[in-house]
């Protein structure tokens, strides 16, 4: 088998980067685009309402205050980032913000910032993913992490290099599925509680006074601030749609509504719903247990299913969540060469703007039957 077979085996047919159908097919649509940019916020959900619910202590009785906080953030920085769509529909998130608004320099520095961000999030999101991932198996496959979080980033390098279309429909399932079971719980959860809501209400606000009373408002504010500042991750994936404006398909403002639309709700939902059910369910930290594996193991033997369906579900609830974390760090792999390209089309990449224009060209000119002047999709791709 020559190298070119190899190639386009792994790599599929080659495109012209240049051909308008190319560029149409790129293009992401409102549901895709939400799994696709969306996924770091859900992912950012495995974690964060933790962090912001355990900074609570003692005071497990405002866990339904901090959860209305956390969803009216979500939906406040939802409306202020899709305002970003009309300004700014070439996307570039904070690092065209700064340039325009604070100058090319400083926006230079939220560029690199932001690069330095993406690459350390790939690599946080891979090696949490591919830990929650072995949690599930004995000890002893351990020594294997370090091969398999390898295996992983060639796996998502392979998937990206195919075409973006390629990776999302791939990962899709994963996303929809975590959504699903999380969605279930939460909903399930909530409805079992039900009776008790608003008396689960009631006891947040007479917490929340009672500490005021006796420790002072500032006191009791502050706790509040520190637990909401503490779930902040929770946040963190809102503004890929606004950065990537110029992945989504036209009309670019409303596919980018849209998508915002989706991402805010699916994140409120999961977000919200599992500091909710935290605090009406009254789960309590174990060691080497998340609160999200505790609010499962009491939610479904709750729905009367028995008690090996009941930890199966648990067990697929919580490799969905290992998995969702690896989908996480591919789609940053999305949203680093859009920043790229911004940065090159303010020529601080110049230099390798220049030498990947020549690579292409070369690549277009070689060909077989594809010259540089030939008609757009003679090749057939």
């Amino acid at each position: 088998m020559t190298i070119n077979r190899i190639s386009r085996l792994v790599l599929g047919a080659p495109r012209d980067p240049l051909d308008p159908v190319t560029a149409k097919r790129t293009r992401l649509a409102a549901l895709l685009a939400w799994a696709g940019l969306g996924a770091n916020g859900l992912a950012a959900a495995c974690y964060g309402p933790e962090k912001a619910f355990l900074a609570l202590g003692g005071h497990t009785q405002l866990g339904p205050l901090l959860a209305l906080i956390m969803v009216v953030s979500v939906v406040v920085i939802a409306i202020a980032y899709s305002q970003m769509f009309e300004l700014f529909p070439n996307g570039g998130g904070s690092y065209r913000v700064a340039s325009q608004l604070l100058g090319p320099h400083l926006g230079l520095v939220s560029g690199a910032a932001l690069l330095i961000d993406y690459m350390l999030a790939i690599a946080v999101s891979l090696a949490s993913g591919t830990d929650a991932m072995f949690s599930l198996l004995p000890v002893g496959m351990n020594s294997y992490k370090l091969p398999v979080e390898l295996a992983l980033a060639l796996l998502l390098i392979v998937l990206n290099l195919r075409g973006l279309h390629v990776a999302i429909r791939v990962l899709f399932p994963i996303v929809l599925a975590f959504l699903l079971i999380h969605a279930f719980v939460i909903i399930a959860g909530i409805a079992i509680k039900a009776p008790a809501t608003t008396e689960s209400m009631e006891y947040a606000f007479s917490g929340f006074a009672d500490l005021a009373k006796n420790g002072g408002w500032t006191l009791a504010v502050a706790l509040l601030v520190r637990a909401y500042g503490l779930g902040g991750a929770t946040y963190s994936g809102v503004e890929a749609i606004s950065n990537n404006v110029n992945l989504l398909a036209e009309p670019r403002v409303q596919t980018g509504r849209l998508t915002m639309f989706y991402v805010a709700g699916t994140l409120s939902l999961i977000a919200g719903g599992l500091i909710w059910l935290y605090s009406s369910w009254h789960v309590t930290p174990m060691p080497g247990e998340t609160l999200n594996a505790a609010v499962f193991e009491a939610v479904f033997p709750g729905l009367g299913l028995g008690s090996g369906v009941a930890q199966g579900a648990t067990l697929l609830a919580l490799a969905l969540e290992a998995a969702i974390l690896l989908v996480a760090a591919n789609f940053i792999l999305i949203f680093a060469p859009s920043l790229l390209a911004n940065m090159a089309s303010d020529s601080w990449l110049l230099l390798r703007q220049v030498r990947a224009t020549c690579v292409a060209r070369r690549w277009l000119r070689h060909r077989p039957g594809r010259g540089i002047g030939a008609p757009a999709g003679a090749d057939g791709g």
